[in-house]
Order: C-alpha cells, then sequence, then structure tokens
C-alpha cells in the first residue's frame, strides 16, 4: 500500500530532497527527479515505516491491556 502525498506535501518536500542531494552529494536535480525519488521512497519504504509504526502501537496498547488490572485493581479491605 503505497503512501499517498498531496500536492501541498509534494510541494513542500521537493525543495527540501533538492537541497538534500545538493548539499550530500553536490548535485542538482530537478523537481521532476526530486518527485520521482520521494514517490520512489514512499512506495518502497512508506510500507516499512508504516508497518514499524503499528506493530510499536500494538506493543503500546498490548503492554496498557495486560497492566489494566493492575492499574484498576482495588484491594477488598
Amino acid at each position: 500500500m503505497p503512501i499517498e502525498i498531496s500536492k501541498d506535501q509534494m510541494a513542500c518536500t521537493i525543495p527540501a530532497v533538492q537541497q538534500f542531494i545538493q548539499e550530500e552529494f553536490e548535485i542538482e536535480i530537478g523537481e521532476l527527479k526530486a518527485r520521482f525519488l520521494i514517490e520512489f521512497f514512499a512506495k518502497e519504504i512508506g510500507p516499512l515505516a508504516f508497518n514499524q509504526g503499528v506493530d510499536e502501537a500494538e506493543a503500546y496498547f498490548r503492554a496498557k491491556i495486560e497492566d489494566l488490572k493492575g492499574a484498576c485493581f482495588e484491594p477488598k479491605e
């Protein structure tokens, strides 16, 4: 499932990618090449990052559910 990037997000991201490529590799790239790079990473790496986020959220909520009894327990007097 590729990540959809809005026009506004793309407009903000293209200059950042161009600047990164210029600073790191001393290569100037145009908007089209920057767009292709962004789309490639969104397609190839986006799902990995998304799945990692889902796994981390699941682990977090499982830990909270496991502690639910301890957090809600009232000892009988």
